[in-house]
């Protein structure tokens, strides 16, 4: 155990340490007041639990680093773990029909248990990876066959499709996009035609694309704006038109970013948090970020992200192993696109979807999810580092 030590990526560690203390230090900063004056806890609740979260995940790092992936492509291991994720979609789309009351902030997307609440989604896109890096290793050579037809992929892509479908109808639209676009990225990386890659993409961007050009034109009609889906992409559209309503958390957003300027108002010195921005630790504390430690503090922090989504890229790239490129890839498309969409939100040019910024949000089915990712990228890098080394000794 202490010799695999020697193959440890610290290009990865190392970033991930440093986000997940950032994380702690600001769920405090933008919690304290909320949990005080809202909840009636201790101002550090919020960052007590997130510290949990995080030393958890120190404990799942730990776990996979040494855990042989191999054992993840057992028919055993896949079927425990799909059924596991279909037993929480379908238990949150039959609990959020028989009781509506129990959503929260519009979608039913959490199973609570005791004092936790379980994000079944988060655990969703990690088996969705797994899956299709199995799924499409099995494939491969076929898949590079000039008689390939897009049909034989049919059968897992059904899967993922009923999976994306349970995910959107919660509603949680920043998941279903996620896993789409993981499946999307994973499809290209597998080896696939280009052709039926580039016609598959530019037909899901041409879609989306002319919906949210349709849509940024329309006038904003009563009968528009009955769906809550509708609502969240017209308020980034025109947040500053629906203040009131659905583009309150864009519009204080924004304020809090103009107020934070190039080197903020100083850590804990937000005034967006006290009561302006509706729960600022979750997925708008970038915005609370950038008013305390301003445009400055929040690209160091993003670039910390980037660094560690390109650096899981970049061992994809060098894996020999087909399957340990694949997870490497679409590890690293989860967090690019989770990043993109929070970033956007917090800036207005996207809907709000509830994504969180990876490593810094409050969350713990996040956290959780991300540790172990981490913990299976640092696995597959000393398991590349170790052949490479190998095969330089043959």
């Amino acid at each position: 155990m202490l010799k695999k030590l020697h193959y440890l990526d610290y290009y990865i560690l190392v970033p991930f340490l440093l986000l997940a203390a950032t994380g702690v230090v600001m769920v405090y900063s933008a919690s304290a007041y909320y949990v005080r004056v809202h909840l009636g806890l201790a101002e550090n609740a919020y960052m007590i639990r997130q510290l949990l979260f995080v030393l958890i995940g120190l404990v799942l790092i730990a776990f996979f680093f040494y855990f042989k992936l191999s054992m993840l492509r057992s028919k055993g291991m896949q079927l425990l773990m799909w059924v596991a994720i279909f037993a929480g979609l379908l238990f949150l789309a039959v609990w959020g029909k028989l009781d509506p009351s129990a959503a929260i902030n519009g979608a039913s997307a959490w199973i609570p248990i005791g004092p936790l609440h379980i994000q079944p989604t988060e655990f969703a896109k990690l088996v969705v990876i797994i899956y299709l890096a199995y799924m499409f290793t099995q494939r491969q050579d076929q898949m590079r066959r000039p008689d390939f037809r897009v049909r034989e992929l049919w059968p897992p892509l059904i899967f993922v499709g009923v999976c994306i479908a349970l995910v959107f109808n919660q509603p949680d639209t920043g998941g279903a996009v996620i896993l789409t676009g993981i499946t999307v990225i994973m499809l290209f990386a597998s080896g696939i035609s280009l052709k039926y890659g580039v016609g598959f993409s530019m037909a899901l961007a041409g879609l989306v694309g002319g919906l949210y050009y349709g849509l940024s034109k329309v006038t904003l009609s009563k009968t528009l704006l009955e769906s809550y889906k509708v609502r969240r992409l017209v308020a980034a559209l025109h947040p500053f038109q629906m203040a009131k309503t659905d583009g309150l958390q864009v519009v204080n957003s924004l304020l809090a970013i103009d107020h934070g300027g190039l080197f903020g108002v100083g850590l804990g010195m937000s005034s967006q948090k006290l009561g302006y921005l509706p729960e600022p630790y979750t997925d708008f504390i970038l915005a609370i970020i950038t008013e305390e430690l301003g445009l400055v503090g929040a690209t160091l922090i993003l670039a910390g992200i980037f660094f560690l989504i390109m650096r899981f890229y970049l061992v994809g790239v060098r894996a020999k192993n087909n399957y340990h490129a694949l997870i490497a890839y679409g590890l690293a498309t989860m967090m690019l696109i989770q990043t993109v969409f929070n970033v956007g939100a917090v800036c207005g040019v996207l809907p709000v979807t509830g994504v969180t910024l990876p490593f810094i949000s409050y969350g713990g089915s996040s956290m959780l999810v991300l540790s172990i990712s981490v913990g299976i990228m640092l696995n597959i890098s000393a398991s590349e580092k170790k052949r490479l080394e190998g095969g330089r000794h043959a």
